[in-house]
């Protein structure tokens, strides 16, 4: 694996060559960038006890884009060089037509940085990756003798990004990610379940694979797993609900956070369109979006466009403050970028996208509000969801969930779907917790085709009133 910095302007293109033709693509226009990205990826799969999956992909290429009011033109290639540039150049500028544009100011820029420079994929050679995967099987079998089936991976990736501007700035940014997932399947009586547990960050492949990080991890998949052996069906209608801290912040994340990203509040079709300092959620609720948390997956010390990451409140004590922009949809609605811009790859233009969305804790003692619970479930794990954007509504399936009875946790439940909107939940909200937590780092967030990593978290909180789909009671 090449070690030496990603340094297109020595190597493949000419930079003042560059800004010139970046200026001919944008002449005219409100906004746009040369993008140049250099990405290089491992995956390693360890799985019934052999290895599965043993991947390497290295990428490189650019994104040319012209942005004239609401229209934006947008080429790319895998080939940098000036010829290639050119081309893109005359397919950006289809966007402008006779332009008329004026220039949008350009990113304040930053000193920042969130995460190491360094390589994870280097930290460790391929042979010792395979032993510890070989160890987390072998020790996983041994914890249980009901265990019949181990999956474990290792991913790691390096992004290395160039955003060169109209007026002449260049903005660089070197992003390290790594993530270790373990699945263990166990069996008894002919039936058998699952559980899952993983995380990582922008940060080496070090901390993941000392024993003293993934034992703790197989524990947890092991005892996820067996709780779900146990389950029972799940009761079905309409109860309250309290979810635990942490990775269901995922539900903030799918029913309410999309919802306030800027482009679908300036084109109208958010549930929340129209609400700007209004109370759209229960007192109390805080909700914010942070990009400036050192080493967590969602963090980017820059964004997409070369707009420093922030912190941004978009929910406070209930009333909607602020949306997610990129620089397009900032401009188009007369407010500041707020450094959400993000986009997949070279190969994808940029749009608003979360980075690490969370509510903040209240003052409530997570085990009182399981005691205000008469009858409902308590949900801590949950797996896929789905939400409709213009209406907010939502459904979330649990991998972790208990009946609860007068406040009294009772036995573990499977199947069980959250069904509900997300204006509607963050009205109902009754109770939070003081044990806020970000999730352990497993988060990927798709929209519109493109996926990037993200973090999500939440205290514990009580809610009334959200349907739960399983069997029937």
């Amino acid at each position: 694996m090449a070690t030496d910095p990603f340094r297109p302007f020595e190597t493949n293109l000419d930079q003042d060559r560059a800004l010139t033709l970046l200026r001919d693509a944008t002449q005219g226009a409100d906004d746009g960038e040369l993008f140049l990205e250099r990405r290089k990826s491992e995956v390693l799969s360890f799985d019934d006890g052999r290895v599965k999956t043993a991947s390497y992909d290295a990428s490189e290429g650019f994104g040319l884009r012209a942005v004239h009011g609401e229209t934006a033109g947008y080429a790319h290639s895998t080939t940098i060089d000036e010829h290639a540039l050119k081309r893109a150049v005359a397919t950006a500028r289809l966007a402008v037509g006779d332009g008329g544009g004026t220039m949008a100011p350009a990113p304040v820029g930053t000193n920042q940085k969130l995460y190491t420079d360094a390589d994870p994929m280097l930290q460790a050679t391929f042979p010792a990756k395979i032993d510890v995967l070989r160890e987390i099987d072998a020790f996983a079998r041994a914890l249980d003798s009901r265990v019949v089936q181990v999956s474990a991976t290792l991913a790691a990736s390096h992004q290395e990004v160039l955003i060169l501007r109209p007026e002449g700035a260049l903005v660089t940014d070197t992003r390290p990610m790594s993530r270790l997932n373990i699945s263990v399947i166990v069996e008894e009586n002919g039936k058998r379940e699952s559980g899952s547990m993983g995380g990582g960050g922008r940060a080496g492949l070090i901390g993941l694979i000392g024993r003293d990080h993934w034992e703790p991890v197989v524990r947890e998949a092991l005892r996820i797993a067996l709780v779900n052996l146990d389950a029972e069906p799940a009761p079905a209608g309409v109860m309250d609900v309290v979810l635990g801290p942490g990775w269901p912040g995922i539900l903030l994340h799918e029913a309410i956070g999309h919802g306030l990203e800027g482009d679908f509040n300036r084109k109208g079709s958010s549930a929340f369109a129209g609400l700007m300092g209004q109370q759209i959620a229960a007192k109390g609720v805080t909700v914010l979006d942070d990009g400036t948390i050192p080493d967590r997956r969602g963090s980017i010390t820059v964004d997409d466009e070369g707009t420093p990451s922030a912190k941004n409140t978009l929910i406070e004590d209930g009333v909607l403050v602020g949306y997610m922009q990129d620089r397009q949809n900032a401009r188009l609605m007369g407010v500041a970028p707020t450094g959400n811009g993000r986009r997949e790859s070279y190969a994808h233009a940029p749009m608003p996208r979360m980075t690490n969305t969370y509510m903040l804790g209240g003052d409530a003692a997570p085990e009182s509000l399981v005691a205000d619970l008469k009858d409902g479930i308590y949900a801590v794990g949950f797996g896929g969801g789905q939400v409709d954007i213009t209406n907010g509504k939502f459904v979330f399936s649990c991998t972790e969930a208990y009946r609860v009875k007068n406040g009294i946790v009772g036995a573990p439940v499977k199947g069980a779907t959250l069904i509900g909107d997300g204006a509607t939940a963050l009205k109902q909200i009754r109770g939070i917790g003081n044990d806020m937590q970000l999730d352990p780092g497993i988060g990927n967030c798709g929209k519109a085709g493109q996926w990037v990593p993200v973090g999500v978290g939440q205290p514990s909180l009580l809610i009334g009133g959200l349907t739960i789909g399983g069997a029937a009671a």
